[in-house]
């Protein structure tokens, strides 16, 4: 064996090598369950082995992107930690993309194939076939009838036509700092950016969200967010794989199957959005519901309201937590813990272990606690880069800190609290959504407007409800109804304004720009709480 390789294999960080340690150390146990299907983790861990090295067999080797288009399923994960153990990058695909972004990550990317599920393939089709260096498409079996391989010099084998007959862990050089990931995440600009996430970064925010969660082998996940996201990702899948608990996939959140999944499973660790547990609060059947074998909820990306939060610690019964951070955290930089729930409302947590967070002034000062400024992290698990983006990347790391584009302050105690986004990028049921892009599209749609902004503005199920103000051109006139039914041939549907309010002219400062904290300041009460 090449003596590099060799030290390599022995010493490296490599976020495949989890999983081949877990099937060593528990092989029994089940470590997936997808519908009526599950693995133990030898079973999965052998799956994994067979589809690395059919990827090398044609012709996949270190650094060569392979994006990933498909829900969540054992598929999905399979592809990943493929991916990971031939040091292969994984792009995932957010299956919300309209064409044109699907198009411009494969591109940016330079993906050289694609796997996706069969129902996706007509869908995508055209953004696949657009993109020259996308030559290898492989179809997973998705949840519909499928579609037949192409023929031509394009052929779309399935992927269990790509397994190989060989077992065995791939053994090849994966430095520590190879990518593992480009995660694509919208920014201030149209189209996304794309975080490299490297096997280090990944391993070790991983460890971190096990071990100050505390996890155990024994624990049972419900991963019903998408995968292609990084919180369900990073910051439950590979932990709980690391440790070697289960995994029950679900391809979305009902309300009633998310609670038959917990009875029926005995699920002892769930993590979903706020408004998912209102909704499983309110369903009617809940009062009778088993719900004894939860140990932990975790929720994202906002505080819950007073009211909501103690409904959830009533009618759940378990300890809830929530997560802040973003993709280029790996995710996690602090962690609001089961004890400040109710000591620290509005809170957004401590640093997770192997985090350091920071407030900074505009001129790179650290400002003492209790002073207001942007947070800044510096972690092991901070990103890489931004991919093909050195300006970008520069921005982001000035003054040797990761700069988050959030705005907060740090109490005497270490705990953060979030005041609010100095990029517009509203965070709405999951997703990140860039209000320049919503803005370009008004202007496209509706030619009486003037002007118009787009905020964010808290709401009880959205976290934040993308918003719309717009002026009139002068003796013009906007309906709101109208402006909103022509955005559905510009924008996916979560993208589009909750509501278009209509307003005489715009708060500014002095030198012309619009103070769009005043307008979320003025409408915050715009949506009434339940």
């Amino acid at each position: 064996m090449n003596p590099e390789i060799a030290r390599n294999l022995a010493q490296r960080v490599n976020v495949g090598d989890a999983l081949t340690r877990s099937a060593i150390s528990r092989p029994a146990r089940r470590a997936l369950v997808d519908g009526d299907r599950s693995w133990t983790y030898a079973e999965f861990d052998g799956w994994v082995n067979r589809l690395a090295n059919g990827l090398t067999g044609r012709g996949y080797t270190r650094g060569d992107a392979l994006a990933l288009a498909a829900g969540n399923s054992a598929e999905f994960l399979a592809v990943y930690y493929a991916c990971a153990k031939l040091g292969v990058v994984c792009v995932p695909i957010n299956l919300g993309w309209r064409t044109d972004e699907v198009r411009y990550v494969l591109d940016h990317s330079r993906a050289r194939g694609i796997v996706l599920e069969s129902h996706l393939a007509a869908a995508l089709a055209e953004a696949v076939t657009d993109v020259a260096s996308v030559a290898d498409v492989i179809i997973a079996p998705g949840t519909g009838d499928g579609v037949e391989p192409r023929g031509g010099d394009r052929p779309w084998p399935r992927l269990e036509e790509v397994l190989a007959e060989d077992a065995t862990a791939p053994e090849v050089l994966v430095a520590d700092r190879d990518p593992l990931s480009y995660l694509y995440t919208s920014g201030t600009t149209s189209f996304p950016k794309g975080v490299v996430g490297s096997h280090l970064a990944i391993h070790l925010e991983s460890m971190s969200a096990a071990l100050d969660s505390g996890w155990r082998a024994q624990d049972r996940f419900v991963a019903m967010l998408p995968l292609f996201h990084t919180a369900q990702l990073n910051a439950f899948c590979t932990p709980a794989i690391m440790i070697g608990a289960t995994i029950h996939l679900m391809r979305g959140f009902d309300p009633v199957s998310f609670l038959d999944t917990i009875e029926r499973e005995r699920i002892t660790q769930v993590f979903g959005l706020p408004m998912m547990y209102r909704a499983a609060l309110e369903e009617p059947s809940f009062a009778g519901r088993d719900l004894t074998s939860l140990r932990r909820a975790v929720y994202a990306m906002a505080p819950m309201p007073d009211a909501l939060i103690r409904a959830c610690l009533d009618g759940f019964g378990c300890d809830f937590a929530l997560l802040f951070g973003q993709t280029e955290m790996s995710p996690i930089a602090t962690l609001f813990r089961p004890e400040h729930q109710l000591s620290h409302l509005g809170a957004v947590g401590t640093a997770l272990t192997g985090v350091r967070v920071a407030v900074m002034a505009p001129d790179g000062t650290l400002l003492p606690a209790g002073a207001t400024g942007e947070i800044v992290y510096r972690a092991p698990s901070v990103m890489t880069e931004y991919l093909r983006d050195e300006q970008a990347t520069d921005a982001a790391f000035a003054h040797g800190w990761l700069h988050s584009g959030d705005v907060g302050r740090l109490g005497e105690d270490g705990m953060l609290w979030f005041a609010d986004r100095s990029k517009d990028v509203i965070k709405t049921g999951g997703e990140n959504v860039a209000s320049i892009e919503v803005e370009k599209a008004i202007y496209a749609v509706a030619p009486d407007v003037a002007e118009v902004v787009v905020v964010g503005l808290p709401h009880h199920r959205w976290s934040e409800a993308i918003t719309a103000l717009v002026v009139p051109k002068p003796g013009r006139h906007v309906d709101p109804d109208t402006v909103r039914t022509a955005l559905r041939e510009h924008l996916d549907g979560y993208k589009i304004p909750k509501d278009v309010i209509v307003v005489d002219a715009l708060p500014r400062t002095s030198t012309g720009k619009v103070r769009k904290n005043v307008l979320r300041q003025r409408f915050t009460e715009h949506y009434p709480r339940p």
